[in-house]
């Protein structure tokens, strides 16, 4: 039997393909897979490859592509992945997806399903440089659209709210702009290739939630394998 068709979500910070390969994953079954786990589980176990990333990261310094290559094929032989597995914002850029392409079709997996999730840059500046999260109880407020009842200070315990150093405005708008040079490409890529779905991800969780199981059903449908 050949093996479930892979997943791709792709889409710039802020745009809610985490929270949607959390949720997509819990229900059909699948894995969620991001580099950043995989790196700190091959660390934790110790593997040759978590041994070589260990320093490159602690270093602050970007991992080699055919060391994340490697880090992804270990991946996938792991048993959770027997059912399909959903990558949350992997591939980042052109070369490796062209590697992931190869390395998929190698094991079986055939062409993926590549899931783009589209917000305008003026909603994702609102949703990244608006949010402020609680120290003490980690929750998570917007100033524009689910702001706390009183200015700076937590509903739950009265803590002054405070801003991650990378949701800064100016901030915001670098990761943004890196993302459109390094990353958007992949939709042209994958597009031109017949893979690629898009959804509006400037609705609600729940909203997008639906037309995620819209277009899964239809890939359910078409092959007979998610």
């Amino acid at each position: 039997m050949a093996p479930s068709r892979a997943l791709i979500f792709l889409g710039p910070p802020g745009a809610g393909k985490g929270t949607q390969a959390k949720l997509a994953a819990q229900k059909y079954g699948l894995a969620h897979l991001s580099t950043g786990d995989m790196f700190r589980d091959a660390i934790r176990r110790g593997t040759p490859l978590g041994k070589k990333v260990q320093p490159i990261l602690a270093s602050g310094a970007l991992v080699p592509d055919e060391l994340v290559m490697g880090m992804v094929e270990e991946r996938l032989t792991q048993s959770d992945c027997a059912r399909g597995f959903i990558f949350d914002g992997f591939p980042r850029t052109l070369p490796q997806a062209a590697q992931l392409d190869a390395l998929l079709d190698a094991k079986g997996y055939g062409n993926p399903l590549v899931i783009e999730f589209c917000v305008s840059p003026e909603k994702l500046l609102r949703r990244l440089a608006g949010r402020w999260s609680c120290p003490l109880c980690g929750t998570i407020y917007n100033e524009f659209n689910a702001p706390p009842k009183i200015a700076g200070v937590c509903d739950r315990d009265g803590a002054a709210l405070a801003q991650r150093p990378d949701d800064r405005f100016e901030v915001v708008k670098d990761r943004l702009a890196a993302y459109e040079r390094q990353t958007l490409p992949l939709s042209d890529y994958y597009r031109r290739r017949g893979v690629l779905e898009v959804i509006d991800a400037g609705q609600a969780v729940e909203e997008v939630g639906r037309q995620l199981d819209s277009v899964l059903r239809c890939a359910d449908g078409a092959d007979g394998r998610l």
